[in-house]
């Protein structure tokens, strides 16, 4: 089962507008199963993921842990994607200082 793991720095006031971009699994192979976690290490940040035309997850506040989500405890978003659907897990930091997030993706082969 391909995993993602990134580790990404956001600066102050600045958007990522997707945190996976570069993985080899950014863009389903076909038909799969999405399970997705996220972390931030300080609180202000705010998340959004799609999967295609899908809205998996509305920007929200993600967890605030100093690690990568633990898997499966912490994957708290999953969507099914077709092939060339793209996974998209965009970060928004308004806050002074910079922030570390760190996404979590375990894609597993359907049908």
């Amino acid at each position: 089962m391909p995993v993602i793991m990134k580790e990404v720095s956001i600066a102050a006031g600045v958007s990522n507008p997707n945190l996976l971009t570069g993985s080899p699994y950014e863009l389903a192979r076909g038909n799969v199963y999405f399970s997705i976690g996220v972390t931030a290490a300080a609180t202000g940040s705010f998340c959004q993921i799609t999967s295609g035309a899908d809205l998996v997850a509305e920007e929200f506040a993600p967890p605030v842990l100093t690690r990568y989500p633990i898997i499966p405890d912490e994957m708290y978003f999953s969507d099914f994607a077709s092939l060339v659907d793209r996974l998209v897990v965009s970060a928004r930091n308004p806050t002074g200082g910079a922030i570390i997030h760190r996404v979590a993706v375990q894609v597993t082969g359907v049908g």
